[in-house]
């Protein structure tokens, strides 16, 4: 029974990661897209966006290579710009140290982000997640609902998704489990944790949320 987490805004905050998701892309296109495509794109997953943005500005479908490519230009760009002499992530304490605990009663965790793999590696090591913990990135043609159920594939129920916005629910509907908000900025009828949330609380709620299936 898989607890999935979101990573951004979920387990911590990492500022300005939009503006240097452009940059990468900047440096792979010659300038970055605008502000304005940006928010035009839908979905919630690394793949979903740039392969947007890709049919906004070549008009053709984004190549499986050039994702490879974006991936290693946002890890650059997230490496230059997170560092001890530079900018530190807003980490949700209690929350990250609930995810231990979580492993440590026996439950089987996960994160499943939008991120591409090798930057949500990265976020997850500044963030102090458990390294034991597996870690499932944004994929090619894979929205955030396919990368849920990719990480519970074989495993058996219950399952639980906890996340931050109102995409991170409506996968968790589509991919058919139960969710936990955290924030103030998914609305619903879930439970909800705040950011400041101590590890206590996390696992309390868990253990109530996969209790009532």
């Amino acid at each position: 029974m898989p607890i999935c987490f979101d990573l951004d805004g979920t387990l911590g905050q990492f500022t300005g990661g939009y503006v240097l998701l452009r940059e990468a892309l900047g440096d792979l296109w010659g300038r970055p897209p605008a502000a304005a495509e940006l928010l035009a794109c839908t979905g919630s997953t690394d793949w979903e966006i740039v392969g947007q943005l890709h049919q906004m500005r070549f008009g053709r479908p984004l190549p499986d290579p050039e994702y490879a490519r974006y991936e290693r230009a946002c890890l650059a760009r997230f490496e230059g710009a997170f560092h001890p002499a530079g900018r530190a992530p807003v980490i949700f304490q209690g929350i990250v140290a609930g995810l231990a605990r979580l492993l440590e009663a026996g439950h089987p965790v996960r994160l499943v982000s939008g991120n591409v793999p090798l930057v949500l590696a990265f976020k997850a090591r500044l963030l102090g997640v458990d390294p034991r913990i597996p870690l499932t990135g944004s994929l090619p043609r894979l929205d955030r609902a396919g990368l849920i159920r990719m990480a519970l594939e074989g495993c058996p129920g219950p399952h639980l998704y906890v996340g931050d916005r109102p995409h991170d629910r409506e996968a968790a509907d589509a991919a058919g489990v139960p969710f936990i908000g955290v924030g103030d900025l998914v609305p619903g009828e879930h439970p909800l944790l705040a950011p400041e949330a101590e590890a206590d609380l996390l696992v309390r709620l868990v253990a109530e949320r996969l209790g009532g299936e």
